[in-house]
């Protein structure tokens, strides 16, 4: 699937508006935004794939998801999906995503409250699953593995998935980690379409080399099947789920008040007040 040919600065323009808009990132959690180019790309390269289909989000600090309602709605692509909607932990993303689409007349987005550890809410109501989930990389890709069975329970077992996932020719770990989502996607009937390696760059601090692929998935014919979404319990999974000794222990984050994004919160500065001499 070729990149389409866009007005590169209309697109990188918007997409300032959008990361203007966006909360910053809680390292805790693994939230770890991707570089600004990087998002334009992969914005057009989702809309394209997922164009006229119903788009489930999986988490999304990234804010892909906005990025392709705007970019579509904009005028910038004319292509998308039509309906998109993200189900996130974080109450900051979802809440500015809905004031975005809000502001923005986007009709096609929305954003929902969920955390992945509890039963998926609406199965079987989408045709394509995205996420860019914590990368597994100390529990042998566990943690991916929970954001990408919800992605099969939204589309029902049957439709595509892109999952965003470390890749990097200097380390072990990411390997083992793909081997594992790929050998639990076939489990499930979803077999490996395409895979576009060591494409996205990241504002990593302890690893800014580190890149990730879109990985792929399409199911196989006639895979839709009957089936009960459940909590996710099992300690061997919720181990390290964040990172080395970081299990789940935060069911929401919670928005404390509605803040502008795109302008330095009170909270993060103070005045020191020129002193004038008395004349």
């Amino acid at each position: 699937m070729a990149a389409a040919e866009i007005d590169l600065k209309a697109a990188i323009n918007a997409v300032s508006d959008v990361i203007q808009n966006r909360p910053r990132p809680i390292r805790e959690f693994d939230q770890i935004y991707m570089k600004t180019g990087d998002i334009v790309m992969q914005s057009e390269f989702v809309a394209n794939w997922a164009r006229d289909k119903q788009l489930a989000f999986i988490g999304d600090g990234d804010a892909i998801s906005v990025c392709v309602a705007y970019l579509h709605n904009r005028g910038i692509i004319d292509y998308g999906p039509s309906r998109i909607t993200v189900f996130d932990f974080d109450e900051r993303i979802v809440g500015a995503i809905n004031r975005f689409a809000d502001r923005e007349r986007l009709a096609t987005l929305e954003g929902v409250l969920y955390n992945c550890l509890d039963p998926f809410p609406v199965t079987r109501q989408f045709d394509n699953f995205y996420t860019n989930p914590p990368w597994g990389a100390s529990n042998n890709g566990e943690s991916v593995n929970v954001f990408v069975k919800r992605g099969i329970e939204a589309v029902g077992y049957s439709g595509e998935g892109l999952v965003v996932i470390a890749d990097d020719e200097e380390l072990d770990w990411p390997k083992q980690v793909l081997a594992q989502v790929q050998g639990y996607a076939a489990q499930n009937g979803f077999f490996v379409s395409r895979m576009m390696p060591r494409l996205h760059e990241y504002h990593l601090d302890d690893n800014p080399g580190l890149r990730s692929c879109n990985l792929i998935f399409g199911s196989l014919p006639g895979n839709s099947r009957s089936f009960e979404s459940a909590e996710v319990t099992d300690p061997a999974v919720l181990a390290n789920f964040y990172g080395r000794s970081q299990e789940p222990r935060v069911h929401y984050v919670r928005e404390k008040k509605r803040l502008d994004y795109g302008k330095a919160n009170d909270g993060e500065y103070e005045f020191e007040l020129i002193e004038r001499g008395s004349q």
